[in-house]
């Protein structure tokens, strides 16, 4: 009988469950995602700090991504309120967090949402500690929260030029069990600064990756964000991962196709907090850096997630 490869998903927000998840789930492997944990904005924000509980946000991301549930259950786990004390928080997150108070144990709790959202594969948080994400800008000046990264209040022109957490924060154990028998270690897509750097600064998790025999692959992002990425081109991302990954990547994927100019102003013009698409940079080595058309045919500029996984898979 052969044996199911393993593989390990890092990430947070919405573009690694978007990207990949929902694309490898079809896949007969044994997943392992571990999300980002330290969300300070929206209705994860306000429940985290009202209630002093690690971040709802991300891992629900993951498990509606990866669930195997009925239409009408998946839209209530998305639902979000519109109007009085409830509103801005979305349900998934309050029943998270009401779990977590009820049992007093939040490996029990993602178990139970798993069971109810019939998720077959295995979610984890990158850390249960509470701590928080802070960058420190090329002039000096430290910015202290995820959210106020992720939507800089200050000059976003002024390029960050480190983050670490504070107080240090320890990778949850079985996050670091799964990553040492790990075939294949995804990293990203996602905010660089506020979503992938942050799990790779839990203490334990690069010495964790290091360990493990698995291929480390990046899939790179498809546009550059303003306040993290502007002008950053596929070396740049991979050489900023490589930076808190504490070692080098075996692989990354990239995208290389370019959408129609109205297609592309069109998405800008709703996300206004993307600037470009990422610059493939000249003469990229072959062995190590891969370019595949990954877009979505039509519409917003997303990957294609069928496509996505058919590139990771095709590196087992």
């Amino acid at each position: 009988m052969t044996r199911l490869k393993n593989v390990v998903c890092l990430g947070g927000g919405n573009a690694m469950p978007k990207a990949v998840l929902t694309g490898l789930k079809k896949y007969p492997i044994r997943l392992s995602v571990i999300c980002a944990m330290l969300d300070s904005g929206g209705s994860a924000g306000r429940l985290r700090e009202d209630y002093k509980i690690v971040s709802p946000g991300d891992i629900r991301r993951a498990l509606l991504a990866l669930a195997d549930t009925s239409p009408i259950l998946e839209n209530l786990f998305n639902y979000r309120f519109e109007m009085g004390e409830l509103r801005g928080h979305n349900f998934a997150n309050l029943f998270i967090t009401a779990l977590e108070l009820v049992t007093n144990d939040y490996e029990r709790t993602i178990n139970e949402v798993r069971r109810i959202l019939k998720v077959k594969h295995e979610v984890l948080p990158s850390t249960l500690e509470k701590a928080n994400l802070y960058a420190v800008l090329q002039n000096g000046k430290t910015i202290i929260g995820e959210t106020n990264i992720d939507i800089p209040k200050h000059d976003g022109n002024i390029k960050i030029k480190s983050v670490y957490l504070k107080p240090e924060a320890n990778v949850f154990p079985r996050s670091a069990e799964a990553i040492k028998k790990a075939d294949l270690i995804v990293i990203g897509p996602g905010d660089l600064y506020s979503s992938l750097a942050q799990v790779l600064l839990t203490k334990g998790m690069k010495e964790a990756i290091k360990a493990s025999k698995g291929k480390k692959v990046m899939v790179c992002n498809l546009m550059t964000k303003h306040g993290e990425t502007d002008n950053f081109t596929v070396l740049d991302f991979s050489q900023e991962t490589e930076k808190y990954l504490g070692s080098a990547l075996d692989c990354v994927i990239y995208n290389r196709a370019k959408p129609a100019p109205e297609r592309l102003k069109k998405f800008k013009d709703s996300h206004k907090e993307l600037i470009e698409m990422v610059r493939v940079d000249k003469k990229l080595p072959r062995d190590r850096f891969i370019g595949k058309d990954l877009l979505i045919k039509t519409g917003p500029i997303e990957h294609d997630p069928l496509k996505v996984a058919k590139a990771l898979m095709d590196l087992l």
